[in-house]
């Protein structure tokens, strides 16, 4: 995304669902859950498909400063502070960095995924439907 505004997080969910077609995409994202950010603050927009009628996802908030709530995010923050410490500019951080950090953590095994990736679950999810 260009930045962290309410409209960009809209437009990044209108290409997936896009990409993927409002049904794969509904069955991907049944639900998104987000802290209070402001980058978060459009609700309805992130909610409502733009490609027919009705809901595309449903969204949650959580409580402020509870981060428990958000235990498989939280797990992927520890991932990414690996690479990139906390207080990391990154405006000097390159695209590939990024995309090099994005690839080993897609392809990371996890026991709560039977020893699996998540690139391996997505493959597997993707061709069965």
């Amino acid at each position: 995304m260009p930045d962290r505004t309410a409209s960009s997080v809209v437009k990044a969910l209108d290409v997936l669902e896009k990409k993927y077609g409002r049904r794969k995409f509904r069955r991907t994202f049944k639900t998104i859950t987000c802290d209070n950010g402001s980058e978060f603050a459009d609700c309805q927009g992130m909610e409502h498909t733009r490609y027919g009628r009705g809901p595309r996802t449903k969204i949650y908030y959580c409580h402020p400063y509870s981060a428990y709530e958000r235990g498989s995010n939280e797990n992927a923050n520890g991932l990414i502070r690996r690479f990139f410490p906390k207080g990391t500019d990154f405006s000097k951080v390159t695209k590939k960095a990024v995309r090099q950090v994005q690839d080993w953590m897609n392809q990371y095994p996890r026991k709560i995924l039977g020893w699996k990736s998540a690139e391996d679950m997505m493959s597997i999810f993707m061709s069965s439907a």
